[in-house]
């Protein structure tokens, strides 16, 4: 059954008041279950697993993914089982009301890969965990508070299109109308692709294997299927049958330039699309076949070490933190800057929030089920207040500046919600690269001011524009926004309890006070490219603006690369956006390619090509199998793959930590 929606004319010229009124007499769905004990519960179990999986692509990656319509299906799925052996069946609220806690947990990772080890890095110092899980917990709750007011406008008002939120909408429609079945397929493929990913995952687990090998079996000599694709090539190597790949007389693989089977990542690719990996792999081969070398030849990039045989040792993370970090940082900001501020009607949009610019003509009918306004205005100044305190105790920002930073949260949140609104993708990383140079110019000296400044920008304008992304299915499907709210809060906690303690247990098992954080943290398997960013920016604000900061960092060949990239990132973004998104290249995601492991690049890069090539060969054919599976079904598949891999992956991680 189509789902009843306004028509252009209606949203145009009717009242505030004439929308709601139609939307409880026509959407509502009055008093069906919708924020139960059973839905609360599957959204926290489904939020828990996802944050993992989205912490552990996050840490590899840069990327968030989005969990929604992969917790809808796995809800769907799992109650229509249970509906076959005697159980009651799921409703359509419930299911919405565990999809939106789900997803508030699973983006509760972002400041922790993000900000918050930058910071760690920065300082030398570890963030004690219950601070980091309650300062993210206590901003979390501040972007509901905030989101609320902004509801009514965006969604009640101007029916906003909320691109993924709608699509959850219409997938929870389809799965409880006559084409359930079609639910149970997709849902069967994204079982069935988690269970493949995860084997394989577990037999080339090297720890996972070890662990059952050698200490559970007794065995002197254990196997795993071997995670780099071109191990025979060096065995035979070994052996001296064939030669070692070099690049200025460097062995290839101190460049990380060896393809591995990163099952997680090719899943990534997959949701990811074929022109922002293939920018990527573009930008991983500009940096690491191209400039790099060149660089190493002509002695800019200096070797971490020499071995007593004259070996030089380069290895990934020393070249990207000495030298390609700085212009991957640079051709991604720009980009991201040109593509936030080349959009004036998200200026425009948001600012009527501020200016009172919707039609609220009448009475409010929805009093009854939406959440009280006063909520928000006594909540945002008391939240925010403690908010405040917390990073001046805890991270030593000033009161006065923490105290100024929630107005422009406030206003930088409107922005990113009404890029959410308008196109599904909410700019929080380019959004904190505006507190990060502010209160990086008033305050050069520390840069945990620039930092977790933009940690409570990010952490609230996320949350708050996720928030309206989960309520527009709600609204929808007539659920009770009041309710959400609550699912949404319900998601923090548990995103909060899964993601934290997973985040010391994975990076930081081992730590002892004054380790080298970012040494320990940083490897071949998690580079942290999000961080890397934020710590780059960072230093870069403090060698602009302090007296005696970090400008020794910059050499003359880092300055000119980074003017380089920043032209180019202009240029390409520009052309970007006058040719509405026809430009085959992403500036931002080549600066991505520069940061991220060439091996997972790779990765997923063969993920987009692989359902590129099949969108290609089945678009067309639409009743054929190929078809449903790979197109149809394209997103459940990716989802699976991603959370089979991630799950094995974490729980190697954590044998090598605690059992090896």
């Amino acid at each position: 059954m189509p789902i009843p929606q306004l028509t252009d004319e209606q949203v145009r010229t009717w009242t505030l008041e004439q929308k709601d009124r139609w939307w409880l007499e026509n959407v509502w769905r009055g008093d069906m279950a919708q924020l139960t004990l059973r839905a609360a519960i599957t959204g926290f179990a489904l939020g828990s697993v996802l944050s993992a999986t989205n912490l552990y692509v996050g840490a590899r990656t840069g990327w968030t993914l989005g969990v929604g319509l992969t917790s809808v299906i796995l809800a769907f799925a799992m109650y229509r089982v249970m509906a076959r052996l005697g159980a009651k069946d799921m409703t359509i609220l419930e299911n919405n009301c565990s999809q939106s806690i789900a997803t508030a947990a699973g983006y509760m990772t972002g400041p922790l890969i993000s900000g918050m080890t930058a910071y760690m890095w920065v300082q030398k110092q570890t963030i004690p965990w219950w601070q980091m899980m309650l300062f993210n917990f206590v901003l979390s709750v501040l972007g509901v508070l905030v989101a609320f007011p902004m509801k009514r406008r965006f969604i009640n008002d101007e029916q906003q299109p909320f691109p993924e939120g709608r699509a959850c909408g219409v997938v929870l429609d389809t799965l409880y109308s006559s084409a359930a079945k079609v639910g149970m397929f997709k849902a069967k493929a994204l079982v069935v692709a988690a269970s493949v990913a995860g084997f394989i995952s577990f037999i080339s687990g090297e720890s996972i294997q070890k662990v059952i090998q050698q200490k559970w079996l007794g065995l002197k000599q254990g196997w795993h299927l071997p995670h780099n694709l071109d191990a025979l090539y060096y065995w035979m190597a070994e052996k001296g049958w064939v030669p070692i790949p070099r690049l200025a007389g460097v062995d290839v693989r101190q460049l990380a330039l060896s393809p591995a089977l990163d099952l997680a990542m090719i899943g990534a690719g997959g949701l990811m699309g074929i022109r922002s990996a293939s920018s990527m792999m573009i930008g991983m081969l500009v940096n690491f076949v191209i400039i790099v070398p060149w660089m190493i030849s002509i002695g800019e990039i200096k070797p971490a070490r020499v071995t007593e045989e004259g070996e030089r040792i380069f290895g990934r993370a020393h070249i990207v933190n000495n030298w390609s970090l700085w212009w991957g940082i640079c051709i991604m900001v720009v980009a991201a800057m040109v593509s936030l501020f080349a959009k004036p009607q998200v200026f425009v949009e948001a600012f009527k929030t501020i200016t009172g610019g919707a039609k609220r003509q009448g009475k409010d009918v929805l009093a009854h089920i939406e959440l009280p306004s006063k909520i928000s205005w006594v909540g945002v100044p008391i939240i925010g207040a403690l908010g405040v305190w917390m990073a001046h105790e805890w991270f030593g920002v000033s009161i006065l500046l923490g105290s100024i930073a929630i107005p422009m949260i406030i206003v930088l949140t409107l922005i990113a919600a009404s890029s959410t609104a308008l196109t599904g993708i909410t700019p929080t990383g380019s959004l904190s690269k505006i507190p990060q140079f502010i209160f990086g110019a008033a305050d050069p000296k520390h840069p945990p001011t620039n930092l977790m400044t933009g940690v409570m920008c990010v952490e609230v304008a996320s949350n708050a524009s996720n928030l309206l992304m989960d309520i527009k299915p709600g609204y929808m499907l007539g659920a009770k926004p009041r309710q959400q709210a609550i699912g949404h809060c319900i998601g923090i906690v548990a995103g909060a309890l899964a993601s934290t303690p997973l985040f010391y247990a994975l990076f930081l098992p081992k730590y002892k006070p004054g380790d080298d954080i970012q040494t320990m943290m940083v490897s071949d398997q998690f580079s942290f490219p999000s961080a890397v960013q934020w710590k780059g920016v960072s230093d870069l604000v403090t060698s602009i603006f302090g007296d005696a900061g970090t400008g020794s960092l910059l050499t003359g060949s880092i300055i000119t690369s980074m003017i380089i990239a920043s032209v180019v990132g202009l240029v390409f973004e520009v052309t970007r956006i006058l040719t509405k998104n026809r430009f085959p290249i992403s500036p931002l995601a080549i600066g991505l390619g520069v940061v991220v492991p060439p091996e997972s690049t790779i990765a997923m890069f063969a993920g987009a090509l692989f359902f590129y090539v099949t969108h290609r060969v089945y678009k067309a054919r639409k009743e054929s199998m190929g078809h449903m599976l790979w197109i149809e079904t394209h997103e459940p598949i990716c989802a699976g793959i991603i959370a089979g891999a991630a799950l094995v992956g974490i729980s190697d991680a954590l044998v090598k930590a605690f059992l090896l």
